[in-house]
């Protein structure tokens, strides 16, 4: 049973390429849908949560209010945890583009994006340390500096080819439309 209002796709299911009514340019918008690793992780994190706090219940009816505090404060950090990492990823907007990471966020206006392209690069897997050779949107400055925005090997690209090239292609349209309009 097909239900279009819940997917993130039905944008680029259409044959045109007319902006959405309901699109606001101003707000910061992932131009991708967060991929299935990325997602799982999340939802993983969620469940050791749920257990801590089923954990803590059970100090707290034992008597062990301090212990039960801890608890709460660790599931918590938990929750916390699992929702920045659903954050983590390239937001866009009218205003610049904006790299999310899990303990910091970086935003560019356009004016200062002196380059987008895609390069192939060694990427990191997964964010772990290990190199693989893939493709990786880099983002130049206009002081020389360079950095990847996405790559093919993220936690949301990962054996998704087509939403890497769309995401990629949306991120060097914004930057086409708003690089010069300031």
């Amino acid at each position: 049973m097909p239900l279009p209002f819940l997917t993130a796709d039905r944008a680029f299911d259409t044959d045109d390429d007319v902006a959405l009514p309901f699109d606001d340019h101003d707000t910061w918008r992932r131009p991708y849908r967060p991929g299935p690793w990325r997602v799982g992780a999340a939802a993983l994190a969620l469940l050791l949560a749920s257990f801590v706090l089923l954990a803590a219940v059970i100090i707290a009816v034992a008597g062990a209010l301090p212990g039960a505090g801890v608890c709460l404060g660790l599931a918590a950090l938990i929750i916390g945890f699992a929702l920045r990492m659903l954050r983590v990823g390239t937001w866009v907007s009218r205003h610049g583009v904006r790299q999310v990471r899990l303990l910091a966020t970086t935003t560019l206006p356009w004016h200062k994006v002196a380059e987008l392209r895609t390069v192939q690069q060694p990427v990191r897997w997964l964010g772990l340390p290990r190199t693989v050779q893939g493709q990786a949107l880099v983002l130049v400055r206009q002081d020389g500096e360079q950095a990847p925005l996405l790559t093919d090997h993220s936690a949301d690209f990962l054996s998704r080819i087509e939403a890497f090239d769309r995401a990629a292609d949306t991120v060097e349209a914004w930057n086409a439309e708003y690089a010069g309009a300031r």
